[in-house]
């Protein structure tokens, strides 16, 4: 790590977040960051606990004179997005994230930087620790498994929290305040097929599509990023006629990110290699020029493969799969008509894996209207099913109605307003946040979210602004001076 990222201001909030990147806290591995965020407590003095879902809870007294102002509730969650790029040697479980200045930026060497949303987690550290900022009465709460199913948010249950705003701090945009966000669901196709024994005159070759931006497919679905599936299915589509057989897929690696790379092992008939060679470069001529503007550095390789393969998926399993994935919808399924240049409903086609006479198929489908959502998956259930896989729902979140009359909306509107000079964005995304999930057991709490600016998160390229993050922090600390008093 940088040193010099411990001497950017403010110092306590980037402090705690170099001290927490130090820690490994993938989703669904977050064992050791519940220990650091507990230990964190239980240092400061502070009541500590941890529910039956693993959620860590530190509270923290009023300071003198604010007593009687209503308790907030800061959330943000633990884990992050593990990624990193092919060439980059890492192992996300044992060590800590290796941090860098890059201009106006902080960074990671390679991999995801875990500023979603340490950062918001850094900044609830910093004042729970404090000894200096007036705030009212404080509940923090630090979720797990946000990023792959928002099961710390689902299962929270009611009673643990008394506070009546919540501030979550997860959004990646300084001038936007949220006030809605999308619900999701997880779809899954599964299915089989046949292996057969390659034939004589044959070569194995790899098929590789690289150097997509990829990025969250929730915030960056509209952009009309490559996809590195739907790309790479599309040259194998084009390729019909040439004879060749999968051997293998390996496709996208989390259901909540743009997928950027692709990677097939495929049998080729010697006699027809070249004019297989040519039609790819063919194609994927054709492609580059389409991604040019958003994907500038795509690449589509063929080469010949180190490995040889010994089996292959039979032919009718091969169509079958290809003009599924060619019909699955991937990308924006409707705007919505209510809140202008919002993505009502999506579907990322996220993660491809053929081997070994296995197919799986993974999608995260979201959306801000929960019969829009349903519709989409019921869409994407039965193209697969056309092609006999079985498809499962699982993972199902709703979305966060947006309330323009929202008391804590008007309070941070106005403060921006004051502070800045202009009016803040009210918006209503389309990530997942964990409100909608936790106004489920908590009905009654006023919600709303903000954040520093982070560009390209869920990506090897997810970078913080420091401008923007002194800038939150600086509004933070205004809000919490600000919070009404009890009724």
């Amino acid at each position: 790590m940088n040193t010099t990222i411990r001497e950017l201001e403010p110092k306590a909030l980037w402090n705690n977040f170099a001290d927490l990147n130090a820690v490994p806290r993938g989703s669904k591995k977050e064992e050791k960051v519940i220990q650091f965020m507990v230990d964190f407590g239980n240092k400061l003095g502070l009541e500590t606990l941890v529910d039956p879902i693993q959620n860590v809870i530190i509270k923290k007294p009023a300071t003198p004179g604010m007593e009687n102002r209503k308790t907030v509730v800061l959330q943000s969650h633990l884990d992050m997005v593990w990624q990193k790029n092919n060439d980059t040697d890492f192992d996300f479980e044992t060590e800590g994230i290796k941090m860098y200045i890059d201009g106006d930026w902080v960074t990671a060497d390679g991999t995801t930087l875990g500023a979603d949303n340490g950062l918001g987690v850094a900044a609830i550290m910093s004042i729970l620790a404090s000894n200096n900022i007036p705030h009212p009465p404080i509940e923090a709460l630090f979720t797990i498994d946000e990023e792959t199913g928002m099961t710390g948010a689902q299962g929270l249950q009611g009673g643990y929290l008394e506070g009546e705003i919540l501030l979550n701090l997860d959004t990646e945009d300084d001038e936007e305040i949220d006030m809605g966000c999308a619900g999701g669901i997880d779809v899954t196709a599964t299915g089989s097929y046949v292996e057969e024994s390659i034939l004589d005159n044959t070569i194995t070759m790899r098929l590789t599509v690289k150097g997509l931006n990829g990025g969250h497919s929730g915030m960056d679905i509209h952009k009309g990023l490559g996809n590195a599936n739907k790309i790479m299915n599309r040259v194998l589509y084009e390729t019909f006629d040439f004879d060749i057989n999968i051997a293998s897929i390996n496709g996208g690696s989390l259901r909540n990110a743009i997928p950027r790379e692709s990677n097939v092992v495929l049998v080729v008939p010697k006699a027809k290699k070249e004019a297989f060679e040519n039609k790819v470069e063919e194609i994927s001529t054709t492609i580059k020029k389409e991604f040019a503007t958003v994907d500038g550095n795509l690449e589509i390789l063929l080469d010949t493969c180190d490995i040889t393969a010994t089996k292959t998926m039979n032919t009718h399993s091969q169509i079958n799969l290809i003009k599924a994935i060619y019909a699955a919808h991937n990308g924006v399924y409707r705007m919505s008509p209510d809140i202008e240049g919002l993505t009502e409903t999506s579907n990322n086609l996220a993660k491809v894996s053929v081997a070994d006479g296995q197919i799986k198929i993974e999608c995260l489908t979201r959306s801000a209207v929960e019969s829009s959502k349903m519709d989409l998956a019921q869409a994407l259930r039965s193209c697969f099913e056309l092609a006999s896989y079985e498809v499962e729902f699982a993972g199902s979140y709703p979305g966060w109605q947006p309330n323009p009359k929202s008391p804590i909306l008007g309070v941070l509107s106005t403060i921006y307003s004051d502070m800045f000079d202009k009016k803040p964005n009210v918006v209503a995304c389309h990530a997942g946040l964990e409100c909608g999930i936790l106004g489920t057991n908590y009905p009654e709490m006023d919600m709303i979210s903000f954040g520093p600016t982070i560009q390209g998160a869920h990506s090897p390229d997810e970078r913080a602004n420091i401008k923007s993050t002194q800038k939150f922090w600086k509004y933070l600390l205004e809000i919490l001076k600000n919070i009404p008093a009890k009724a």
